[in-house]
């Protein structure tokens, strides 16, 4: 896992978190917040697993060499 997968993946919880209390709290800015955040994590997360991805074709492609 490179940095980019960890840091997306915890915006996605803590949005999720953020969300889930703006829901209970009854703050419609709050839940709004969240998915915003929910979808910031999940772009860097999808960077990240490519990075990763390209690296391993990378890696796959001098093995061969």
């Amino acid at each position: 896992m490179n940095k980019d997968q960890v840091k997306g993946r915890v915006d996605q919880a803590i949005g999720k978190a953020k969300e889930v209390a703006g829901r209970v709290a009854g703050s419609d800015k709050l839940a709004v917040e969240g998915l915003g955040e929910q979808i910031k994590g999940k772009t860097q997360a999808t960077f990240g697993d490519s990075k990763e991805q390209l690296k391993d074709a990378a890696k796959k492609m001098i093995d061969k060499i």
